[in-house]
């Protein structure tokens, strides 16, 4: 129908579907390549292959195509299945891969933070025929999946938490969720005690409160208006430093430009989390490795 509509309307039509750039092969073979396992059984992929089957899921990333959607054969030059392609993307989510991926780049460029404060915020996304950790969340009104982030000074984002059924308002298991944040950070070597830590009233609890103290951190958390008792509390809450808290949201919006966060298909949380930090990765890398203008 499409070739139809070009030949009336003397229209060009492109049949090669094209990837579109998001980090160049040089860079995915330099940075990410070597930190990814070498597999025990069956033929090991060569370096290239790695980096091809890299800039296939990061394809998936960013446009939100279906997995049996690829254009395959724009990145290799073997006939290549989607499904070994995901089978790569799901084994190395099993085996923690992204993770230690993200903990190794934030930890060895850690210099490019701005860790002045640091910024807390939940982010639901709505999924689609996924059942675990997906939840009916009225504000919605779908299901949803929730996530737990932590962004530097600057809008760039350091950790996630464990993803949690989106009924489950921001503050479900707070404890151990910003734990995980904080074991994110401590893992990549970046000292947490000292931190100045924005968030909102909805995170304006005893317990996450009692947490900061323990680690050394400043919590700088807006009163939650709906609280009993507001006027009489001691805590501190210093409004200037809280309007940096909106570095996080500049965040979330660069995130979005990953269509395939927008909604959620991956069926394991385990691959969810595994595609936001990918996420992670691309967008350090492409601020890292950018070229600065003398």
């Amino acid at each position: 129908k499409n070739a139809q509509k070009g030949v009336r309307f003397g229209c060009r039509i492109q049949k090669t579907v094209f990837p579109m750039s998001i980090l160049n092969k040089d860079t995915i073979k330099k940075h990410l390549v070597p930190l990814l396992p070498v597999a025990k059984r069956g033929r090991k992929l060569t370096g290239d292959e790695h980096a091809d089957v890299l800039r296939a899921i990061f394809y998936r990333l960013k446009t939100g195509c279906q997995w049996r959607e690829l254009p395959t054969a724009c990145f290799f030059d073997k006939p290549y299945s989607h499904k070994t392609v995901f089978h790569h993307f799901n084994e190395w989510s099993k085996q923690g891969v992204w993770q230690r991926m993200w903990i190794h780049l934030l930890g060895k460029h850690k210099r490019h933070l701005d860790m002045s404060c640091v910024q807390l915020d939940g982010s639901h996304s709505r999924c689609h025929k996924v059942r675990q950790a997906a939840g009916f969340q009225h504000r919605k009104a779908d299901e949803s999946t929730n996530l737990l982030f932590l962004g530097d000074n600057q809008g760039l984002l350091l950790a996630a938490s464990e993803p949690v059924s989106g009924q489950h308002h921001d503050l479900f298991e707070i404890e151990a969720h910003f734990g995980q944040l904080l074991d994110m950070l401590e893992a990549a070597d970046i000292a947490v005690d000292g931190l100045f830590l924005n968030a909102d009233g909805g995170f304006d609890c005893q317990g996450l409160r009692l947490l900061c103290e323990k680690k050394g951190i400043v919590a700088d958390i807006a009163f939650n208006a709906r609280a009993a008792g507001v006027a009489d509390r001691e805590e501190c809450f210093d409004e200037e430093l809280y309007r940096r808290r909106t570095q996080i949201e500049r965040a979330f919006a660069l995130m979005d430009g990953f269509k395939a966060l927008l909604v959620r298909y991956e069926a394991t949380a385990r691959n969810w989390l595994g595609l936001n930090l990918i996420a992670f990765c691309v967008h350090f890398l492409k601020l890292i490795t950018k070229p600065k203008i003398s």
